[in-house]
């Protein structure tokens, strides 16, 4: 309760205040990719049960002659890689938390086919509800490997109070600032996880 309390604290007045940045941004990616504005996808939540996130889109609709779509990397836009290298794309997430399916603070919510990919261990990252930053985005985000981000995420479940929270959201902010740990070998998102042994 004291978290949830703690979050709606936090997001409630922070998305008054920013309110007007989300419909530049929602306007922008209008014009520049199309619609709809809002990638939605599937996503485990608490306990794994799966809930819908919301995010900037930060792709075009391009396609090739057959009409199948281009590769992510040919789809990602100028605009895009500037949304995402400053988290703006993330920041629809907000009304995530409002609806209780994610948390300001939290194991990042990966695609669904990872779940029965998890060890016992990883699994545990399911033991509270998602985050839109956490303890493994500050400590690399994707620039670091998988096994080390599953690490980092069952820490911050065992580990987990209101002052780890703060810790993690001011530090979250520096790295937004400074853009640290944005890319995973100068790709433009996390390779896919292929189970426990998965190295990268």
């Amino acid at each position: 309760m004291l978290k949830r309390a703690f979050d709606l604290l936090l997001t409630i007045p922070g998305i008054i205040m920013i309110l007007p940045i989300l419909l530049i941004l929602a306007l922008l990616v209008r014009i520049l990719h199309g619609s709809p504005v809002m990638f939605s996808q599937m996503r485990p939540g608490l306990h794994g049960k799966a809930f819908t996130i919301y995010k900037f889109r930060t792709m075009t609709n391009a396609r090739d002659v057959a009409g199948n779509l281009l590769p992510d990397r040919e789809r990602l836009s100028s605009f895009g890689k500037f949304l995402r290298t400053t988290s703006l794309d993330e920041l629809p997430e907000l009304i995530n938390v409002l609806k209780g399916d994610m948390s300001l603070v939290g194991p990042r919510p990966l695609l669904m086919e990872y779940l029965p990919r998890y060890s016992p261990e990883q699994s545990r990252r399911h033991e509270v509800k998602p985050g839109i930053t956490g303890w493994a985005q500050i400590n690399g985000r994707n620039a670091i490997s998988w096994n080390e981000k599953f690490r980092y995420d069952v820490w911050y479940v065992d580990n987990r109070s209101i002052w780890l929270d703060i810790k993690i959201l001011v530090r979250t902010m520096k790295n937004v600032v400074m853009r640290k740990g944005i890319n995973h070998n100068s790709t433009e998102t996390m390779p896919f996880f292929q189970g426990p042994g998965t190295i990268k």
